[in-house]
């Protein structure tokens, strides 16, 4: 495997978290992210080198998408401790840290 093949497979398995973030689909984003972290492992077992335009096209297009996944992810975090917040009664701030009150 070249470099250009590992990242076109870190960024196919990027596809696939945020296919599984949009589906709320945990075993196929656990799937994606183990994969994931494999096809990086791989990428840095070929080492550095001079980069091409293609290859860093592909990770600036990879970049895009991890930055797309973090973006679920934070919404996803915010989602839950606004739900928190709702079921301890604390009104506040959906993107704001805070402790959860329990009665």
């Amino acid at each position: 495997m070249n470099r250009r093949d590992a990242l076109v497979r870190v960024i196919d398995m990027l596809h696939a978290e945020i296919a599984a973030l949009k589906t709320n689909d945990m075993n196929a984003l656990e799937r994606a992210t183990s994969n994931k972290l494999r096809a990086i492992e791989e990428l840095q077992q070929l080492g550095d080198g001079p980069a091409t335009p293609e290859l860093r096209g592909l990770v600036e297009e990879a970049d895009r998408l991890n930055d797309t996944c973090r973006i679920y992810v934070n919404l996803m975090a915010a989602n839950v401790r606004r739900r928190l917040q709702l079921l301890s009664g604390q009104g506040g701030s959906s993107y704001g840290r805070g402790a959860v009150a329990y009665a």
